[in-house]
């Protein structure tokens, strides 16, 4: 399976505080080697195709699968999964 990081998550992710994104380091590390791995408690986003996983009790990250394909779309706080709700 491919992990493709959307230009958002991107720039999203450089803006995280620093122990974040070491968080988020450790946990795609699980998500690569399997994406319903127990400690994501990943969870589709109602009435969408999008995804979201847990970094830590207050981050998110969403993503998207398309065949063989996960896209990384977006992180940060829970305000996240509205948005992504909305798009």
């Amino acid at each position: 399976m491919e992990i493709l990081f959307s230009a958002r998550f991107q720039k999203e992710r450089n803006s995280l505080p620093k122990q974040v994104n070491v968080a988020l380091t450790k946990v795609l590390k699980f998500f690569v080697s399997d994406p319903r791995h127990p400690s994501l408690q990943a969870k589709k986003l109602p009435g969408t195709d999008k995804w979201y996983a847990r970094i830590d009790r207050a981050y998110r990250f969403t993503y998207q699968i398309n065949d063989e394909v996960i896209i990384l779309r977006r992180v940060g706080t829970h305000e996240i999964l509205t948005r992504e709700r909305n798009m």
